[in-house]
């Protein structure tokens, strides 16, 4: 018997599912989310900053100006609350928060510290500006003592930025790039990230001037910076990373570094001590974990 046209379409075929994501794409989209979230907390604010005028440090403009430091640990925080929402495993090269953290932390941070200091002494010797720490108590003073000096030094740069950077998109680039090419590239973002700081009064980028020798090391210094906190990274985590911030940031500031020659004699040192510390370590490898762990599991997310 002949099949009526109400049989056939009784039934119809089911759409399909759409197609999940694949990983790269998953990364992809990440990445992008926190480069816009990143850029655009950062801008917005530090453009207010920019239109309400004054000092960076002093109201009306603070709030903006701190705020916007702030652009890439909140994009880090939405890719995490993201990735959870997913079930997705930690992505395959984020490090995890070991023991040995303890051990690399606080060398990689004396580390970092000694290359500015002996960028400084070698500049010194080249025609520099002699290394003095005179402005340091006066820095530490107008911060409110060195206590508040030091907090302030490691939640403005070091904490607000590394989760963002480093933990978020070096391991989603780091799967696709190898460690000098991801250096170079968000080495070049980082450093057109820092652009409006230079229109806001009171920041060490506008006592630089965007077209001079200084405010141009600065720009090419986020380079072999990129690259010293991602050879950080790799061998201990966010923690070691936030670390090697702080303690370039710290030591650049209280020797007040502004000329040219030292600049770019940290640039050289920095580089180097970068590409052997990367050179030297064991890149991040292996299948990322087929479960997404637990907030119990103490390891450093991406």
């Amino acid at each position: 018997m002949p099949t009526s046209s109400y049989a056939t379409s009784a039934h119809p075929a089911r759409p399909a599912h759409p197609a999940t994501p694949s990983v790269p794409d998953r990364r992809r989209s990440d990445l992008i989310l926190f480069m816009a979230i990143a850029f655009g907390v950062s801008w917005v604010s530090w453009s207010a900053a920019i239109g309400i005028g004054g000092e960076a440090m002093k109201s009306p403009a603070a709030l903006p100006y701190l705020v916007g430091a702030f652009g890439p640990l909140t994009g880090a925080l939405v890719i995490r609350v993201r990735r959870r929402r997913r079930g997705e495993p930690v992505p395959e090269h984020a490090v995890r928060f070991r023991r040995s953290t303890l051990f690399w932390a606080p060398l990689l941070l004396v580390l970092a510290s000694a290359s500015v200091l002996s960028a400084a002494l070698l500049a010194h010797e080249a025609g520099g500006p002699a290394l003095s720490w005179e402005g340091a108590k006066d820095v530490m003073n107008d911060m409110g003592g060195p206590a508040a000096f030091l907090v302030s030094m490691v939640i403005s740069g070091p904490l607000s930025e590394e989760p963002g950077w480093r933990g978020t998109a070096y391991p989603r680039m780091r799967a696709s790039m190898g460690r000098l090419q991801v250096g170079l590239v968000l080495g070049a973002i980082w450093a057109v990230w820092h652009l409006p700081l230079f229109f806001i009064d009171g920041t060490p980028q506008k006592e630089l001037g965007l077209n001079t020798p200084g405010g141009v090391l600065f720009a090419v210094s986020t380079i072999p910076m990129a690259m010293l906190t991602a050879s950080a990274y790799e061998r201990a985590g966010v923690v070691a990373s936030i670390a090697v911030h702080f303690a370039v940031n710290t030591t650049m500031v209280l020797l007040d570094v502004k000329a040219p020659v030292t600049q770019a004699m940290i640039i050289g040192i920095q580089a180097i001590v970068a590409v052997l510390l990367l050179a030297t370590s064991r890149p991040a490898s292996g299948p990322a974990p087929t479960a997404p762990a637990t907030p119990a599991d103490g390891a450093v997310r991406a």
